[in-house]
Order: C-alpha cells, then sequence, then structure tokens
C-alpha cells in the first residue's frame, strides 16, 4: 500500500476520476487544502507520491498566497528524492517554474474541449502512449508554459505548443484535465466565478456549449484517462494489466 500527498487548491476541483482509481489498489491519500489552510506545512516523508491539482490562481500571485512558495519548495524536494510527480493544470505550472520554465498568460484562455495532439515522444512515455493521435481534451486555464530545460514535450495544441511534458522519468506536468467527468464540468458550470471566466473569454457564458461538447466527449477522454493514470500508479505500488485502446 502506497501512500500519495495531494495538493489541492479549492474544493471544487478534487482528484475527480482519478480518486477511484487510487482507492481501487489500497493507496491511501492525504489531502492538503490550501484553500482550507494556506498557511499549511505538509512534508514529504512517508509518502511515495505527490500530486498538484488545479486551481484558479497562477503562479505569479507568491505574494498574495504564500501557499504557492510552499508548493514550489516541497515539488522541488520531491524532485531531488526522485519522487513520483505529477502536475495537474496549475500543478504543471507549478512544475515547469521549479523547472526554470516562464508561465505565460494567453491571449485567449483555452476553456471546453479543444484538440490536443501528441508529439514525436508520446508513443514512447510511460503515461501519455495512450495518446496515439488528435483526441478532444477538457481544458480551463488562462496560463501556459513554456518547455522546460532537460524535458520532453509530449502534448501540444494549435493555441499553445506546450500541453504536457516529462521531467527526466518520474515526473509529469499536464496542462489539460483528464481527471474531469460529466458531474465535476457540471459542477464548474455551477459555479459563478466559472460562469464569469467563460464571459471574459468571449465564450458562452451560459455554459451550453461545453455542456454540448461534453456529451459528445467525455466517454472517450475517460476512456483516455485510466490507462494514464494507471501508468502513473504503477510507479507507486503494483502494476495493473495494461489495457489496449482502440482506435478511433
Amino acid at each position: 500500500m502506497a501512500r500519495l500527498l495531494v495538493f489541492q487548491h479549492v474544493a471544487a476541483e478534487p482528484l475527480g476520476s482519478f480518486d477511484a482509481l487510487i482507492r481501487a489498489r489500497g493507496h491511501r491519500i492525504r489531502f492538503v487544502n490550501f484553500e482550507r489552510d494556506p498557511l499549511a506545512q505538509p512534508s514529504l516523508d512517508r509518502y511515495h507520491a505527490l500530486i498538484v491539482l488545479g486551481g484558479p490562481m497562477n503562479v505569479d500571485e507568491q505574494h498574495e498566497r504564500p501557499h504557492l512558495r510552499t508548493e514550489l519548495r516541497l515539488i522541488e524536494q520531491a524532485l531531488r528524492r526522485d519522487m513520483p510527480v505529477l502536475g495537474i493544470c496549475l500543478g504543471a505550472q507549478l512544475l515547469a517554474h521549479v523547472l526554470g520554465a516562464p508561465i505565460r498568460r494567453l491571449a485567449q484562455a483555452e476553456i471546453g474541449w479543444h484538440p490536443l495532439d501528441p508529439t514525436e515522444h508520446t508513443t514512447t512515455d510511460r503515461l501519455l502512449a495512450p495518446l496515439q493521435q488528435r483526441e478532444s481534451i477538457f481544458q480551463w486555464h488562462g496560463c501556459g508554459f513554456d518547455l522546460p530545460s532537460d524535458c520532453v514535450a509530449l502534448a501540444s495544441s494549435p493555441n499553445w505548443p506546450q500541453q504536457a511534458f516529462r521531467h527526466g522519468d518520474r515526473a509529469w506536468g499536464f496542462q489539460f484535465h483528464l481527471e474531469v467527468d460529466q458531474a465535476l464540468i457540471e459542477r464548474w458550470l455551477s459555479t459563478p466565478s466559472c460562469l464569469q471566466e467563460l464571459a471574459d473569454a468571449g465564450l458562452d457564458p451560459s455554459g451550453e456549449t461545453i455542456r454540448r461538447d461534453t456529451t459528445r466527449h467525455v466517454a472517450r477522454m475517460q476512456a483516455l484517462a485510466e490507462p494514464v493514470f494507471d501508468g502513473f500508479l504503477d510507479l507507486v505500488g503494483q502494476p495493473r494489466r495494461r489495457i489496449i485502446l482502440p482506435s478511433r
């Protein structure tokens, strides 16, 4: 049984479908919710992996949100310990920042379902190998990262070239949200601040466009997500039998 440390920034951004996969292996999860306890000082001791989730804040808000400095320090420690690390959305930006890459505001926020393309390195990647062709993947972010030095680019989109990367063979950053399901997307679309983000980005402020696209794409994305997340969990526990996805 492994113990996973999870940094959460807001209640509305949990592990999603990843949670059930972790628990199905009998692993234990400790959440550190920085919205609830912004001064928390967790330790990596006794944990086997670190997952850093998304949130509405940005890396450049460290002076207003001191927990971001705490997270950056712990991500750096995890890398030095060769601990498996997965950063999702904000978590990927924090990981990229630790590795020296600039974080930039996008000219157009990527919110909703967007095409994601593999790179030449994706097919041999331990996690993202199931991404064998262009897929529609859920996004919700207004900033993006450059590719950190000595990292491998694993995915791109037409709007922003860096969507996923690997550092060494035990740390990944995903800008996108493979972990969301229909219920979690609906939760976001029922949150006034999220609807305001849609309006500010010049997108359908009712969320109906995202709802329609979710009906079309969410099942396929969830089928991709399971072997991707299983690949990460294989680093911290007993490997599961691989699932080979059929081409669409």
